[in-house]
């Protein structure tokens, strides 16, 4: 039996939890995003397919057909065997994140004028967070057709915290009176790390090819706390938080590991062209946890009570590289393009979920170009690039329920500028590198040392 409710009557607990549930289990699985690009939606997490180093950063990240530092045990291990001497590569990256979600308004109906309660349409915020990481690390021992390199790279490091609350609907069924979901607060921690080991060999004069093993180590915590309103006759006003209106807490847990492969390959048809390929597979994690727990407002059973527990496989996007670039003569100038194909759709495929809920595979175009200053001691490297990351939200695209509608949404194409600097010694290297967007900002700090 549904209530109606309204100034002075009470929100249906019971619907709003059966309502609720496959948006929960959702709200942790919404979107994979490649480097930089935000997601709208409850919770939301960020990663990076982007090569590591500042110097690609700058370059817009179009670096599989260079793969000529040691950033190449990731970007393409093909291109190892360019290195002639022992290198040390090192990053460290801060992440800016501006991350809109749905804040409130209204799912359906009209707004009643009252408090919160007075946008005909959906209110949007953004979570402001930083973050700083060691991004990367390698190491790499060549010899006179082969190489070898170490690395630990960070994939993704990432925080988001929000607000829900104020939104309204009709209720069920349609009749007098207004319906109030759960205000929610939500908190998010997450790391993706991988430790590769590579090798690369030199087939022919113009050839070469790598291939390697990464072993993932992937961390989540994250909680979504609701609450009910106030009072009854706050019913359209701010929502105060207070312990004794938390119902029920869903708990978000992932702590497990995966091994991967990476293969590469590296072509020079001539002495200024350079063709590259890259072939990343993503972790396949099994203990994927989803807890919803009592808060201290139900009093019908202690707190912290687990009313539901699921266990879910998840695998994360495989990723596919292919780059041309042109080197002029002299090494003064470098141009470079970059296809990436991320399947986000891997993520739906391995929990075999209903074809109402859809995520796009991803087609990132990147270019970047680079001028070399050789005569200046020392040798000055001044980089710009772009990229699209084309939009790839986890989205609803049934008719009901409007609880769904309303958090997986369609977004919007990004486009990434960079700029970067390079300092070259004899033996060693720092590089600087911005990649900008509307909303997320990223810095890099590397340096390669050469022994």
């Amino acid at each position: 039996m549904h209530e109606k409710t309204g100034p002075g009557t009470k929100i249906p607990m019971a619907l709003a939890r059966r309502q609720g549930l496959q948006l929960l289990l959702w709200s942790a699985l919404l979107a994979f995003p490649t480097a930089v690009h935000p997601q709208a939606g409850f919770n939301t997490f960020q990663f990076s397919f982007s090569n590591p180093g500042a110097r690609s950063m700058g370059f817009g990240g179009a670096f599989v057909a260079l793969a000529d530092d040691a950033t190449a045990a990731f970007a393409n291990p093909a291109g190892l065997v360019q290195i002639i001497e022992p290198e040390v590569s090192v990053e460290g990256r801060w992440w800016s994140y501006d991350t809109p979600y749905t804040a409130g308004g209204r799912i359906s109906g009209e707004p009643s004028g009252y408090g919160l309660d007075t946008v005909a349409g959906l209110r949007f915020d953004a979570s402001d967070e930083s973050v700083a990481a060691l991004s990367f690390l390698s190491v790499v021992y060549p010899r006179e057709r082969w190489s070898v390199a170490f690395y630990r790279h960070v994939l993704s490091s990432f925080e988001f915290v929000g607000e829900t609350q104020g939104l309204f609907a009709i209720p069920f069924p349609p009749d007098t009176g207004f319906r109030r979901e759960f205000d929610r607060r939500i908190a998010t921690e997450y790391d993706i790390v991988g430790y590769g080991l590579t090798g690369a060999w030199q087939l022919t004069d113009t050839l070469s090819i790598g291939i390697g093993a990464v072993y993932y180590d992937v961390g989540l915590n994250a909680t979504e706390r609701r609450y009910s309103f106030d009072s009854l006759d706050r019913f359209f006003e701010r929502n105060s938080y207070l312990p004794d209106r938390n119902f029920e807490n869903v708990v978000f847990h992932l702590d497990d590991t995966d091994y991967g492969l990476t293969t590469g390959l590296l072509w020079s048809p001539s002495a200024s062209w350079r063709v590259g390929a890259a072939y990343r597979q993503g972790p396949e994690t099994e203990d994927f946890q989803v807890r919803i727990v009592t808060g201290a407002g139900d009093t019908s059973v202690p707190a912290g009570t687990t009313l539901f527990r699921a266990v879910s496989p998840l695998a994360f996007p495989d990723v596919y590289a292919l780059g041309i670039a042109y080197r002029a003569r002299g090494d003064r100038l470098t141009v470079g393009f970059e296809w990436d194909r991320v399947e986000y759709s891997t993520i739906i495929d391995s929990i075999n979920f209903d074809n109402q809920t859809v995520i796009d595979d991803a087609d990132e175009l990147r270019a970047g170009i680079e001028l070399v200053f050789l005569e200046r001691r020392p040798v000055v490297a001044l980089r710009g690039g772009v990229w699209l990351d084309p939009d790839h939200r986890l989205r609803f695209e049934g008719e009901a329920p409007a609880l769904d509608r309303a958090f997986f949404r369609r977004g919007d194409d990004v486009v990434h500028v960079s700029a970067g600097l390079g300092l070259v010694f004899r033996r060693f290297q720092v590089d600087v590198g911005i990649d900008a967007s509307d909303l997320v900002n990223t810095l890099s700090v590397s340096s390669i040392y050469t022994f």
